[in-house]
This record gives structure tokens, sequence and C-alpha cells, in this order.
């Protein structure tokens, strides 16, 4: 007989343990840490204290990542507050103006260390459209934002001297409507801070906080 079939002939007749109690009390089997034997009534207690370790533990992860969503939505309310925030909206005349105002919160509220902006077209005379027709063609077809290791065409060079050292890039399409009217690029020299498979729930609402404040001006 395989120990398969004493497996299912026990599972299947649950009175056997009942039946013979004196039996189970007396068999003993090798402690799963240590040289010593156990009894059944002992490997089972390890057996639960283990599980309630795994359950404490997925519990605990599960707790720190609802405080870590908490944090990053204050953080979106925050941002988004500061964008009309008096100080700012009285000193805001151009999309220029708005498109600086947005990458500095970004760096404060986010601690993100570079982050640059670019529109496809723009009113302001001191700000030129900024964007190539691949660009804006691959930005086009984006409904969600993208994190990735390489940057999007010629991106990264928007970021001058510091481009050879960025690592990590989170790609935020502006739209309005069914159009894209520019790209907010986060990046960082630590390859992890932005990743493939990172969720984009809050840069999606970035995108759109950026865009709506953005398209007054256009």
């Amino acid at each position: 007989m395989k120990s398969i079939d004493v497996a299912e002939y026990l599972k299947n007749n649950p009175k056997f343990f009942e039946e013979h109690a004196e039996m189970m009390s007396a068999v003993t089997i090798p402690h799963p840490y240590g040289g010593r034997t156990i009894s059944l009534n002992e490997r089972q207690l390890l057996t639960l204290r283990e599980k309630n370790k795994l359950l404490e533990r997925k519990l605990h992860e599960m707790v720190e990542f609802a405080q870590y969503n908490e944090l990053l939505q204050q953080k979106v309310h925050q941002f988004a507050c500061s964008l009309y925030a008096p100080n700012n909206f009285l000193d805001t005349g151009s999309a220029e103006d708005m498109a600086h105002i947005i990458t500095r919160n970004l760096k404060e509220t986010f601690a993100v260390p570079h982050a640059v902006l670019h529109l496809w077209k723009t009113h302001s005379p001191n700000m030129a459209p900024q964007g190539d027709n691949e660009i804006i063609t691959f930005v086009d077809k984006q409904l969600k934002s993208i994190c990735t290791h390489r940057a999007l065409h010629d991106t990264q060079l928007w970021f001058g001297e510091i481009a050879p050292q960025l690592r990590s890039f989170a790609l935020l399409p502006l739209r309005v409507e069914n159009s894209s009217i520019g790209l907010l690029v986060l990046a960082s020299e630590d390859e992890q801070r932005f990743y493939p498979d990172m969720g984009t729930q809050f840069l999606d609402r970035i995108a759109e906080i950026t865009s709506s404040a953005i398209h007054p001006f256009l």
C-alpha cells in the first residue's frame, strides 16, 4: 500500500481517529526543525502556529499597503489643491507659468527628483510647441500612464545634463476629451522608483488634474 492510499483512507474515514484515539496519542513523528520526535498533536499545534504567523504577516502587509494608498491619496489631494492656491493662481498667466507650478509642486509633494511637462500647442508667446510627430502619435494612443526603465523616443533628452543618469520614467499622457495635449514625464536615478509592473492609478489621477489645470491656457 502506498502512502497516498493511506492518506486517502484517513481522509474518507474520519471516525478512524475516534476509534483509535489511544494509538494516535502514541504515534510520534520527527520534529520539522530538530532531531527529536514529537506527537501528532504537537505537530498539529506547530502547523497551526505557522499558519497563524503567515496570516499575521499577510494582515500586516495589507495594513501597510492600505496606509500607503491612503498617504498617496492625501498627496494627490494636496497636489490638486496646490495648483489652485491663491498665491499660485494669481501668478499664473500662461501655460508656461502653470507648467512651472505643476512640475514644482510634483517635486515637492511626491519627492519626485525630476519632472518635465511638454505641450503640443500653446498660446503662450514664451512657450513654443514641443514634441515631434513620433511622440505625439504614440501619446495619442495611450489612455493610461506608463512606467518604464527606458525613456520614450528622445524624451530623455528633455532632462538636459542629468539625462544619462536617469534609470526610470513615468509617462503621463495629458488629454482633453479625446485628444492629447502634451506629455508629463517624471524621472529618477533610482531604477525602482518607476517600473513596468507598477500600478498607475494615482499617476492617472495626476495626469487628469494636470490636464484640467493646463487646459484653460491652451
